[in-house]
């Protein structure tokens, strides 16, 4: 299903943080952080899976540099 194995742990990551998310107390923080932690670790993997459509090298970077940015933001929670 995956070409390469990081495509296939990020997949595995945006799952898990799904999982946590459910499990949290229902309040209006935890809406709201949970909707953009979601996103984030979601556009990790999105963007990772993007970057290796092998479109170009300038491409590569703009993309990974993308799902660099989002990881981190998925780290700041």
């Amino acid at each position: 299903m995956f070409e390469h194995p990081l495509e296939e742990r990020l997949f595995l990551f945006a799952k898990r943080v799904r999982k946590f998310c459910r499990e949290l107390k229902i309040d209006t923080a935890n809406i709201e952080d949970s909707k953009q932690l979601i996103r984030a670790t979601g556009s990790v993997g999105a963007n990772y899976i993007e970057a290796n459509e092998n479109t170009g090298k300038l491409d590569l970077r703009y993309r990974l540099k993308i799902s660099r940015k989002e990881s981190k933001e998925s780290f700041i929670f």
